[in-house]
């Protein structure tokens, strides 16, 4: 037998200090909808995956590692970010009050996809690739993705 192939991220999970102090920061830098909610456990819908968000901080803050999320506009991020006074970091980066990382990356800029009719239930359907995503897709082989 093979080994299995990556196929994807089904969820990415935070520890934070305090669920509803997160799901209020998040709420003002992102527009989401909860997929569920336990007493100390939150989940981000992101169409097709989600992020976890879990209340009991256990580690130091990172300093270096970090996750990428995909936006439809990451000057509305940046903008968001200044008003719940965090400094945005480098290109577009962020550290959150629990010391998670994250970067933002907007979506018709990397080679990131959604099946279409994912974005059309997200409300995404209109987003559109670069030609720099456009060519990495179609190095890939992936240019109908």
């Amino acid at each position: 037998m093979g080994r299995a192939r990556l196929a994807g991220i089904n969820h990415v999970a935070l520890e934070v200090a305090d669920l509803d102090a997160a799901l209020d920061l998040y709420g003002r830098l992102f527009d989401f909808e909860l997929r569920g909610r336990l007493p100390e456990m939150a989940f981000i819908d992101i169409g097709d995956q989600f992020l976890a968000l879990s209340q009991g901080r256990r580690q130091e803050p990172d300093k270096d590692r970090h996750f990428g999320l995909v936006v439809d506009d990451r000057d509305a991020v940046r903008e968001a970010l200044v008003e719940a006074g965090i400094k945005p970091q480098g290109n577009l980066r962020f550290t959150d009050p629990w010391g998670n990382n994250i970067e933002i990356v907007e979506y018709g800029d990397v080679q990131f996809t959604k099946a279409p009719e994912v974005l059309r239930g997200m409300g995404l359907e209109g987003l559109e690739k670069t030609e720099a995503a456009r060519a990495q897709l179609a190095e890939k082989g992936l240019a109908g993705a």
